[in-house]
């Protein structure tokens, strides 16, 4: 496949869900790593690719508890934990949002859900990962195999509201 040929990208972005209950299945390797190589491509800024990742797949109620006690996240067979360095650049949380994101739409691709885990206490994260004091726990995700049919989209607000040309004009 070439830069400019048709692809079925959109079908994901249209069907992806938050998901917060999972099967007991573990992912397989293969997949694993299909995700850290969507991650790896994604673009970061001057190609820095200041970003590095934590799998977990011990699940325990000491990441539970330093999630604030999201009991919910005990039902997923991985978390993947996004490692940046905020002095190197200042774009290290968009780069890392981006790779999030591209881990989201393969897990699509490969039957998987997600969910982002943004509220956490990132110094115990940092200390139950091992994660140097230097570094930041910028983000959390969750991603298993969904136990049930999420839910139909949300309602999103109407294109003609989100967007002007030119200038800002709302």
């Amino acid at each position: 496949m070439q830069i400019g040929d048709k692809m079925e990208v959109f079908d994901a972005i249209k069907t992806r869900r938050s998901v917060r209950k999972y099967l007991d299945k573990k992912i397989d390797e293969s997949d694993m790593l299909k995700l850290l190589e969507a991650a790896r491509l994604s673009p970061s800024a001057r190609n820095i690719q200041n970003r590095r990742f934590v799998i977990i797949e011990n699940i325990d109620g000491d990441i539970v508890k330093a999630c604030n006690d999201q009991e919910w996240i005990s039902t997923c067979p991985m978390l993947i934990a996004g490692v940046i360095d905020p002095g190197v650049n200042k774009w290290a949380e968009t780069d890392m949002a981006i790779a999030f994101e591209h881990i989201v739409l393969e897990a699509v691709e490969l039957g998987l859900g997600t969910c982002w885990i943004g509220a956490f206490d990132g110094d115990k994260v940092r200390s139950i990962l091992g994660v140097p004091s230097d570094l930041q726990v910028y983000a959390l995700l969750s991603i298993g195999y969904p136990a049930s049919n999420p839910s139909q989209m949300i309602s999103k607000k109407p294109l003609e509201e989100i967007w002007s040309r030119e200038k800002y004009d709302f």
